[in-house]
């Protein structure tokens, strides 16, 4: 009886320990594959609008996530009129959306909005107001000398727009303003970043420098206001500005210059004052950078033109900085042929995905869509 009782105790003592090394194995397993980038989490390219003879030039669109779950992707949608895929070239806003976080998109564009009597409307963003109600913007413009940015709002999820209200009304000249630039501040202030451009004589190029301003409104875009413009020490060529909230308050703006990196200046009032623009350590050709907070972390996620060699828009780069901007890390390439050009970035983060939009001459001067995981983000 003795006997019949060391034998279960024995057998029993032999599970527990099989258990436990299964259990051992299991947890090592885990703690070795955390991080582990799965398929489906890298890079994937979910849309490319390529080009026709009569489409020849599709960029600068933005995103936006509808009540629905659905996500929409407004771009400019070029035309074979006027200059052809020049900027002045004849164009409409179309649209794409997405049912399943912006793994596949609709075949065919929708026409979202033709404007008559201009030379072309383009560079969308889209954002989600306090108010729950959606704003669209856009350039509208007329000549080399006239172009200002365009509000719509839509209070139907983007079904139908509402009429076009001037952004700048003060003053008269180019004014440039990215896709994808657009931000509302936690008080409610619209901000968009602006550059003027003034031709130097009649029928001449512009001068290489734009003047770099902030527009804002108080009231959801019914009136606006200009920032004074942002000192310039080293008369670089500044344009094409992006601006973003920082963790201590201030706002952080990044411009494209000609002095082989980004320029950067600092407002602690709310975009109505800058600080002179100053050289940052980001290295860069004459092309504009992308900056935006990732929702889930809090750091900052810029993506740019990482060559400092020659004016080439590639490769296109990503890095994260922890620091408001101060240091960045995780810097990899979404793109990187060194024939390519790549340049226009929008960003759109949806749950664990973020989804980047912008111009890439792969596909014919057309643009594509890729979707990322955060998690390769930080890899």
């Amino acid at each position: 009886m003795k006997e019949t009782k060391a034998i279960v105790v024995n057998w029993t003592l032999f599970f527990f320990l099989i258990l436990a090394a299964l259990l051992q194995g299991w947890t090592t397993l885990t703690k070795t594959s955390r991080g582990k980038i799965e398929k489906g989490e890298t890079p994937q390219t979910v849309l490319s609008l390529y080009t026709s003879p009569n489409n020849p030039r599709n960029g600068e669109g933005d995103f936006i996530t509808l009540k629905d779950g659905r996500i929409l992707f407004i771009y400019t949608h070029f035309t074979d009129s006027g200059s052809g895929n020049g900027d002045f070239g004849g164009a409409y806003l179309a649209s794409r959306y997405s049912t399943n976080g912006g793994k596949t998109w609709s075949k065919k564009d929708q026409i979202v909005l033709k404007v008559a009597n201009v030379a072309n409307i383009m560079s969308v963003s889209l954002l989600r107001l306090q108010d729950g109600n959606i704003a669209l913007f856009y350039l509208k413009k007329y000549s080399k000398t006239d172009c200002i940015p365009v509000m719509r709002i839509s209070k139907d999820e983007a079904r139908t727009w509402g009429p076009p209200k001037p952004c700048i009304t003060d003053r008269k000249g180019y004014f440039t303003v990215n896709n994808n630039r657009v931000i509302q501040l936690t008080n409610g202030r619209l901000l968009i970043p602006v550059s003027l451009f003034n031709l130097l004589s009649p029928g001449s190029i512009w001068h290489k420098a734009g003047s770099i301003f902030t527009y804002y409104s108080d009231d959801n875009g019914a009136t606006w206001h200009h920032s004074k413009e942002i000192p310039n020490p080293d008369h670089v060529g500044t344009q094409e500005p992006d601006i973003v909230k920082l963790k201590n308050g201030q706002l952080l703006m990044f411009m494209r210059t000609d002095a082989r990196v980004q320029y950067v200046s600092y407002s602690r009032d709310q975009g109505e004052t800058w600080t002179p623009a100053q050289p940052s350590n980001i290295v860069s050709p004459i092309s504009p950078a992308s900056i935006v907070t990732i929702p889930s972390s809090g750091d900052l996620l810029l993506v740019w033109n990482n060559n400092g060699k020659n004016e080439d828009r590639t490769p296109l780069d990503i890095a994260i900085s922890h620091d408001d901007g101060k240091t960045w890390q995780h810097e990899k390439a979404l793109e990187n042929s060194s024939n390519g050009s790549y340049c226009y970035t929008a960003i759109h983060f949806v749950g664990k995905y973020a989804l980047f939009s912008y111009y890439s001459s792969e596909v014919r001067g057309g643009s594509v869509i890729k979707r990322v995981s955060i998690k390769w983000i930080y890899k």
